[in-house]
């Protein structure tokens, strides 16, 4: 294996300090001639030159690197969340580092205390399971600015980005109130998160306001992954609804599966609705009719504004808040009840 080329071995090539490379390489060269700098960046490029990772850190005092921690990478709602953040931080020259803590409390800390070692710059956390003690045993000692995004269990802490929620499930209630649907189910996880909480509100007023009765038999949990929307079909078919409200497509699209393996057909014989409108719901049959968040928007808006905090060295900044609107996507999933 060929040796790795080091400062010094670039530094003793140019004919100059590590100093001096060290400086022209971090854009603070200026005192240099063009010349010099010019030689430098060749000669970085000939000989494959890579700066020294934790070397760099230690002269500009930052990694250059936000930690982002969510609850499930596979969930394709994360993956776009994810790319938005991607993309600013690519913007600004900085590395994310992706984590997926699985929904366990012990993995959740486990990475944050590594990300805290390797002092990344800032924090983004999509985890659900996040809390008030876990922030002020981890990360306000070490004042590393964090952003948490809306599904967590952390009230009243750092910066955040957000979608109506409470509009979404009102939006879902209304299209399907307008399609002649009154037996309701709406399909949850075992542990609702606040997000989630809130589409089930917006569902229930919307009901209760159209003088359609819904309460906690209405309701269906299971795990919140295709895997648990498809294992707990006989559960939501018991209640005998014409139309389901699922918190997330992924719910919905393992549905799909339980009730095609049973003949029962959508939307013909019972309507779905999800909410998310991940890239998936245009490739199931028939197309799923959802609520739509701007995922990767919500994603670019979580980078810029820890880029935001991080640009605050006076610390002058109040807590941050984006809340972002949701709509309807009207697909095939959905239908005028028969009968």
């Amino acid at each position: 294996m060929a040796k790795k080329v080091t400062i010094k071995d670039l530094a003793k090539a140019a004919g100059v300090s590590v100093t001096t490379v060290s400086q022209i390489l971090n854009g603070k060269g200026a005192r240099f001639s063009e010349e010099t700098r010019d030689r430098v960046h060749r000669l970085k490029a000939e000989l494959n030159y890579v700066p020294d990772f934790n070397a760099r850190n230690l002269i500009l005092h930052s990694s250059k690197t936000i930690g982002v921690l969510v609850p499930n990478i596979g969930n394709p709602f994360f993956s776009s969340f994810t790319r938005g953040i991607q993309e600013v931080c690519r913007e600004k020259e900085y590395m994310p580092l992706v984590f997926s803590a699985n929904h366990e409390v012990e993995l959740e800390r486990y990475y944050l205390s590594r990300l805290v070692e390797r002092s990344v710059d800032g924090l983004i956390i999509a985890s659900s399971t996040i809390t008030n003690e876990t922030i002020d045993e981890i990360l306000k000692p070490n004042g590393i600015p964090y952003l948490l995004f809306d599904q967590n269990q952390a009230h009243g802490q750092g910066d955040r980005v957000a979608v109506d929620d409470y509009q979404g499930g009102k939006l879902a209630a209304e299209h399907l109130l307008k399609l002649g649907h009154k037996k309701l189910v709406m399909y949850l996880p075992e542990q609702p998160t606040e997000n989630v909480l809130n589409r089930l509100a917006g569902f229930k007023n919307a009901l209760n306001t159209a003088g359609v009765a819904f309460d906690e038999t209405n309701i269906v949990k299971t795990e919140f992954t295709k895997q648990g929307g498809y294992k707990n079909t006989v559960a939501v078919l018991a209640k005998q609804p014409t139309a389901v409200f699922c918190a997330n497509d992924e719910l919905a699209i393992g549905l799909y599966r339980g009730l095609t393996e049973r003949n029962i057909v959508v939307p013909r014989q019972i309507s779905i609705i999800g909410f998310d409108d991940i890239d998936l719901d245009e490739y199931v049959t028939p197309a799923l009719t959802t609520i739509h968040q701007p995922i990767q928007q919500l994603g670019n808006e979580a980078a810029k504004l820890i880029f935001k905090r991080l640009s605050d060295k006076e610390g002058k900044l109040s807590q941050q808040l984006v809340k972002m609107p949701v709509n309807l996507i009207e697909r095939a999933s959905t239908a005028q009840v028969e009968g």
